[in-house]
């Protein structure tokens, strides 16, 4: 019965995992938020430093328009992203709430962490409620509810509002943001995973920017179709 396969799954040791990634994904943000803070302090400067280290003029305003559209392309993703986040979060916090799950706030905030995860942060998210859900319930009714609820908002959400308001600015191949999510996993853990579009995005634009690596460039990115090395 399902009473009987609820009794026997460790409950625990999956909320244990929840709260330990959370407490991980926390603390990483916060040493991501200063290295970042510093960085905004030094931006003051890089731009002197750089117009001393590179003497021509054409370089100069090369290298200064490709920090341009780093400093761009990384802003607009996250603040898009956060918005396409909170939009997820608080439409599967009314669904919760609705279903009648205990503590809809926190799995809207969950939801909304992890959304930050390309790729598998929505599926994460899903789950995450559904299993619960079994515990507090002991039936498969609100289980599915959440799974199809929940689901259909991180379908519609992530594949028809995020690419429209996204648009082309990313412009990264889909193939190249699993692997990137991958790698970057395997190095930095959830906060790699966080990091992998915008990091592919500094690549892509960078690598676009000089005539023997644009072809790398190329390759990664959506439909092959990159920036002029001027613009």
């Amino acid at each position: 019965s399902v009473q009987t396969q609820i009794g026997d799954f460790n409950f625990g040791s999956l909320f244990r995992m929840v709260l330990n990634s959370f407490s991980d994904l926390l603390s990483n943000a916060f040493m991501i938020l200063l290295y970042a803070l510093f960085i905004l302090f030094e931006e003051n400067n890089f731009k002197v430093k750089l117009k001393n280290l590179i003497r021509e003029e054409h370089q100069f305003l090369m290298f200064n328009n490709t920090k341009n559209k780093i400093e761009k392309s990384i802003s607009d993703y996250f603040r898009l992203k956060a918005f396409v986040s909170l939009l997820t979060g608080f439409l599967s916090y009314i669904s919760l709430y609705l279903i009648g799950i205990d503590s809809p706030a926190f799995w809207a905030f969950l939801i909304f962490i992890l959304n930050f995860i390309p790729t598998i942060g929505s599926l994460i998210g899903t789950i995450f409620p559904a299993v619960f859900s079994l515990l507090q319930f002991g039936t498969l009714t609100p289980f599915f509810l959440v799974l199809i609820i929940v689901g259909v908002i991180q379908v519609i959400v992530g594949n028809i509002i995020e690419p429209r308001i996204m648009g082309r600015s990313m412009n990264i191949s889909p193939l190249v943001t699993i692997l990137a999510l991958t790698f970057w996993g395997m190095i930095w853990g959830i906060i790699g995973m966080v990091l992998s579009i915008p990091i592919m995005v500094v690549l892509v634009i960078t690598f676009s920017q000089f005539e023997s690596t644009r072809p790398v460039a190329i390759l990664l990115s959506e439909k092959g179709e990159i920036d002029d090395i001027e613009n």
